[in-house]
Parts: structure tokens; C-alpha cells; sequence
């Protein structure tokens, strides 16, 4: 099967490394024009563009601020004119042991929630009102949201990441209601849930004595890469799955399946 993204626009955030970084290679590949939303990573996000050459335009944004998660949107409006897709895959993951001082431990919440949840719920919003709009003129976009939650959000995590499993049970709820609510408007939405992939968060992680625990949780032999997520996220782009509206996919070798 071949996929032809050559006429959509598409904005990813966090995709200056790992799981982003990837999908916006498969994404170029297949002909799209791509947003690459970094945060902090500029040189990062700067060696992508120039490794993909044309159709890749850089937008920057903290996502911990709700001025900045409007920003990021205009920004890649401005750049691509029309979104027909967008990727909400900037998260973060903060350790906070349960006996750490409340007022210690609530900041590191707030700042896991306003990433993980609200800027992507700002975002979800921007692209339903840009997606209703179009449908409404008769000038139909893709109308695609594709938000990247956790295998988590279904199993919870340890005591020191509630936070995290949190705000990615919040992502899966909130893309369920946009796909109930505005489907008939023109906007399709999915769900994707990843366990440990290979990042720089999984290598430190199992670097530091867990490679062992990582492993032992999955079904196959070797730990999933952004390679094998990547090409979910390309076909659902695609509109080749938009019966799928509403769905969560897991994509954590079997680690949790729901």
C-alpha cells in the first residue's frame, strides 16, 4: 500500500527527538508538508530541516504556558496556510515521590498537566474550530487529530509518575468526546498508546539498571522503537482508517493491552 501525503499540511509537536522526530520522517516521506514544533531543541529540530530539506517549516513554542500552546497553533497556521492533520505528541515526564513536600510535589503536577493535557486540549480545540469551520464553508481540511496518550492511562504508573498516567487518562477521554462530538463536523480523532520506547527517556532509564524490568514486561524480544510507531500515525494521517475515529490503538508490544 502506498500512501500519498503530497497535498496535507501537518503540524507535530514535540518533534525535535524520539517518537516526534520520527514521525515527521515518515510523514516527509510520504509527501506531507510539515510544522516541526520543538520546545528547547532548536539545534536538534534545526538538523531534521536540514536533513529533509524542503516542506519543513520550524515553529517553537513552550508548551507549558497557555499564551505559548495559542502561539505554537498560529505559528503553524502561518506557516502552512491550512492544517489538515495535527499530532499532539509533546509530554513530559516529571519524577515526584508521593512523600515529597505537597507544595514540591503539586508544582511538578501542575507543570506534567499544563503539557501533557491542557496544551494539547488547547491545540485539540484550535484544530476543531479550524476543522468545523472549513466543513461549514465547504472547503473540507483532512480534519485529522492524532493525539499520542500512554499505555498508562489504562494501567497506571509507579507512585512516583500518577501525575503522567493522569494527564494521559485525560488525553484518551478528550480525544473520545472531540471524535463523538464533531465527526459529522468534519474532524476525525485517535488515540495512540505507546509503552517504554526506545528515547533518550527509555536508554537513561534502562542504562541505569532497567533494562531488565522494561523487557520483562513485554510480548516480543526487543523494546519498541519510534520506527515502530511512526507508520500507524502515517496511515491514520492518511484518511485510509477514518472508520477508526475514536479508537485507541496500543502500540507497547502487548505490555498492556486494554
Amino acid at each position: 500500500m502506498h500512501i500519498d501525503l503530497a497535498d496535507s499540511n501537518i503540524l507535530v509537536t514535540g518533534a525535535s527527538r524520539g517518537i516526534g522526530k520520527e514521525i515527521v520522517r515518515q510523514l516527509h516521506a510520504s509527501g506531507a508538508t510539515v510544522a516541526l514544533h520543538y520546545g528547547r531543541s532548536k539545534a536538534e529540530a534545526e538538523t531534521i530541516a536540514t536533513e529533509l530539506g524542503s516542506r519543513v517549516h520550524l515553529v517553537q513554542g513552550d508548551l507549558e504556558h497557555v499564551d505559548e500552546s495559542i502561539a505554537v497553533w498560529e505559528r503553524g497556521l502561518a506557516a502552512l496556510g491550512r492544517i489538515d492533520v495535527i499530532i499532539n505528541n509533546a509530554g513530559t515526564s516529571i519524577h515526584s515521590a508521593i512523600d515529597t513536600d505537597t507544595r514540591v510535589w503539586a508544582r511538578d503536577w501542575q507543570r506534567t498537566t499544563n503539557v501533557n493535557l491542557l496544551a494539547c486540549g488547547i491545540l485539540s480545540k484550535l484544530f476543531v474550530e479550524h476543522t468545523v469551520a472549513a466543513h461549514a464553508a465547504g472547503t473540507p481540511t483532512g480534519g485529522r487529530l492524532i493525539n499520542i496518550a500512554s499505555r498508562a492511562a489504562f494501567r497506571g504508573d509507579t507512585e512516583d509518575y500518577i501525575a503522567y498516567a493522569a494527564s494521559k487518562g485525560g488525553v484518551v477521554a478528550m480525544t473520545r468526546s472531540i471524535a463523538r462530538a464533531f465527526g459529522k463536523r468534519g474532524v476525525k480523532a485517535f488515540t495512540i498508546a505507546p509503552g517504554w520506547v526506545m528515547t533518550d527517556m527509555a536508554k537513561q532509564f534502562m542504562d541505569e539498571g532497567g533494562a531488565e524490568t522494561v523487557l520483562s514486561e513485554l510480548a516480543l524480544p526487543t523494546l519498541t522503537e519510534p520506527t515502530d510507531v511512526a507508520p500507524m500515525i502515517v496511515l491514520l494521517a492518511s484518511g485510509l482508517a477514518d472508520h477508526a475515529t475514536g479508537c485507541t490503538i496500543d502500540i507497547n508490544a502487548a505490555s498492556y493491552v486494554h
